[in-house]
């Protein structure tokens, strides 16, 4: 998954904010020969006609022995037109004057203003320099930040927004807070095209922990069965997660997740799978649909015999001695809408030991949990519980962040 970078658009929403702070109010105090120009020029200014206020500007500062109090007006006003008329390198030179005599929280306006400049010009060397001179002076707003990292893409330096980005986020976790969904897209981005995949996707998690949104799903599902060590029997996991997020959108997949709930001894799964591809209008259709009948009359067929032969299976895996058989059987009951008597057997299961699978089986238990809709504090304590390194422990926790259960 691609994430963008900053976009010019956001270099000029921010060099107009600064405009308005830029210009000052109607010149007061002044001469007449240098106070009536410039009070024209800041009519000029607010009527949109900037080229005429720098010509006004220039007006007044052609006017002889101009005071310091003078000279910092003009050039005020004239950084002010000549940013609006889009004459950056006059708007520069005015900046700079003033700059070389303010301090403090002033000299982080200008130098901000300056940075703008500079990167309307498209001289990010010298961009960079004055942003860093307005940190310096004081002036951490937004608007330098993402002045910042617009110059960070344009350079390709994604090595640095990596790193950076990584320490706000870093930040915001420590200081309790939820990091900021821009800054973990940002740090995404620069990961994968540093070709950081392990930071990428464990950035990618935090986005989908902190974002549950469809795209970030798809996303980090579509990698989760590729991670080290995760085993191929939570396939079927995955998908059943792509559906109940809304990211199972294809023939083939509907088909798939069906046949491995068959594979399962879940007939009444893979039913409820085929009717929701029909619903979707992805099955029954083309020339393909004569099959997708075909499953789900296989499916009805087998459904129907599990019914009649649950309860013998689960008189037949109370009597052994490891409790595996007794977790899929209930699960088996869960599947066919009797999570009650499925959780009962689930955690007789568990309660017998000497299991296989002991995280499959507590992951089994907090999923019939969630699906009971009873007591959803419970199921996730269940969840969190889940500790396995076979992909088990990613499972439970995608299905925490599944509302109702799926």
């Amino acid at each position: 998954m691609k994430i963008a970078s900053l976009r010019p658009a956001l270099l000029a929403f921010a060099v107009a904010g600064l405009v308005a702070a830029a210009a000052p109010a109607a010149a007061q105090g002044l001469r007449p020969e240098v106070g009536k120009p410039l009070q024209q020029a800041s009519d000029l200014l607010k009527s949109g006609r900037a080229k005429e206020a720098l010509a006004k500007v220039r007006e007044a500062e052609n006017a002889s022995g101009i005071t310091p109090a003078e000279r910092q007006t003009i050039d005020a006003m004239k950084a002010a037109a000549a940013q609006r008329a889009g004459d950056h390198a006059t708007a520069v030179q005015a900046l700079e004057a003033l700059a070389g005599r303010a301090s403090g929280a002033q000299l982080g306006q200008y130098a901000e203003q300056l940075g703008a400049a500079y990167a309307q010009m498209r001289n990010n060397a010298k961009a960079g320099e004055w942003l860093a001179k307005a940190i310096a002076a004081g002036n951490n707003s937004a608007s330098v930040r993402q002045l910042q990292q617009y110059l960070q893409a344009a350079s390709g330096d994604y090595a640095a927004i990596a790193r950076e980005a990584a320490a706000t986020v870093q930040a915001a976790e420590q200081a309790g807070r939820r990091p900021e969904e821009g800054e973990l897209l940002r740090l995404a981005d620069a990961q994968q095209r540093t070709g950081n995949t392990n930071g990428y996707v464990h950035t990618l998690e935090k986005l989908l922990f902190n974002y549950p949104k469809k795209d970030y799903w798809n996303a980090y599902l579509g990698r989760l069965p590729r991670k080290p060590g995760f085993s191929q029997r939570y396939d079927i996991d995955v998908m059943r997660l792509r559906l109940a997020t809304g990211t199972l959108t294809k023939t083939d997949e509907y088909m798939e997740l069906a046949q491995l709930a068959l594979q399962a001894g879940l007939p009444a799964e893979a039913r409820r799978i085929i009717d929701q591809g029909y619903k979707a209008g992805l099955l029954g259709t083309g020339p393909e649909a004569a099959r997708h009948q075909r499953l789900r009359e296989l499916a009805l067929k087998q459904e129907a015999e599990a019914r009649a032969s649950l309860p013998a299976q689960a008189a037949e895996a109370a009597g052994e001695k490891e409790g595996d058989q007794l977790v899929k059987i209930g699960y088996a009951y869960v599947s066919i809408g009797e999570v009650d008597k499925g959780l009962q057997l689930i955690q007789e299961g568990i309660a017998k030991g000497q299991l296989k699978r002991p995280d499959e089986a507590r992951l089994r238990l907090g999923m019939a949990q969630l699906q009971s809709g009873k007591n959803r504090a419970q199921a996730l304590a269940t969840l969190r519980s889940v500790k396995g390194s076979d992909g088990t422990t990613d499972i439970a926790r995608l299905w925490a962040l599944v509302p109702n259960g799926g």
